[in-house]
């Protein structure tokens, strides 16, 4: 399952240097597949849509930072535990319970964004 950061955060920033995928945002900034990965061309979402990898997306929220699902692996590949919740001085980078998916999805998913 991919990372989320809740509204407990306190906008530190500690967590977005710690990501190995560039999938944390501070708030209000937009976002791109391409940010900190070799991805280039078009890019299919985990909801089917088809983006350019350097397309500028909405940011997902404008109060908090925030994780792209889309670029989360929860460090897989990369790190034993995810960073971002390892740096977080209150805990609010968390499992996203809406969002389970195994770890031959989340390796998937680093193997696409680290061509």
């Amino acid at each position: 399952m991919a990372i989320i950061i809740t509204d407990e955060c306190i906008n530190c920033g500690a967590c977005e240097p710690e990501c190995p995928n560039n999938a944390i945002y501070e708030s209000g900034v937009e976002w791109a597949i391409a940010d900190g990965t070799t991805v280039t061309g078009p890019y299919k979402l985990s909801d089917g849509e088809i983006v350019e990898a350097s397309q500028r997306l909405q940011p997902l929220t404008n109060e908090i930072y925030y994780i792209v699902p889309d670029k989360c692996t929860e460090c897989m590949g990369f790190h034993e535990e995810p960073q971002c919740a390892a740096v977080c001085p209150v805990d609010c980078c968390v499992p996203d319970p809406d969002r389970k998916e195994s770890e031959a999805v989340l390796l998937d998913r680093k193997s696409r964004l680290h061509i």
